[in-house]
């Protein structure tokens, strides 16, 4: 929503102490804002790896957990990768992202290879998510320094190789997904 001009003048007239209690009360209604503030603000933006951290005491409990089908794992990992975005929202860290997202899928793949050594109709939702998610990763590294290609070499090595030799692996021909990188 565009405001007019008019209110544009007569907001910036408005005595400072109902400005402020405005904008407070206008930034407690975006949960995300509060977040980034916080982050940006209190934090002074020094908190970006404890953030990290965080995710993967997260990513591991859950990968370590029983599955009972892939399914399940793929629920589990999605809302995973949902706070994976949400840090990204809060702190605009892309190599955070890029770490944090192959961190998740080689945990899952390690953690719970047996779900997904198989391609079946009861893995083939997950096959295909994780085949996607490969891509994307793989597609926001290609945008990034390669500087920073050897943080993440090894890793994505593996990653590859997992999404080859098992259940994603006829999504990632489809995607054409490189068996090497980079």
């Amino acid at each position: 929503m565009t405001i007019p001009e008019e209110l544009k003048k007569a907001i910036v007239q408005m005595p400072q102490k109902e400005k402020d209690k405005l904008l407070l009360r206008l930034i407690g209604k975006d949960d995300n804002l509060v977040q980034r503030l916080e982050f940006e603000l209190i934090e002074m933006g020094d908190t970006v790896q404890i953030r990290r951290d965080d995710i993967k005491r997260r990513i591991l409990k859950s990968a370590q957990m029983t599955h009972n089908t892939p399914g399940w794992m793929m629920m589990d990992m999605r809302n995973l990768s949902g706070d994976i975005s949400q840090h990204l929202k809060i702190t605009k860290d892309k190599y955070g992202e890029i770490e944090l997202t192959i961190y998740l899928l080689l945990t899952f793949f390690e953690q719970q290879s047996s779900l997904l050594l198989i391609h079946n109709s009861k893995s083939d939702s997950c096959a295909e998510y994780i085949a996607k998610r490969t891509d994307s990763v793989l597609k926001k590294l290609a945008k990034f320094n390669p500087d920073y290609y050897v943080d993440f070499e090894r890793d994505m090595q593996q990653l590859l190789n997992y999404v080859h030799s098992h259940c994603p692996k006829n999504y990632a021909r489809q995607l054409d997904i490189p068996k090497n990188w980079p």
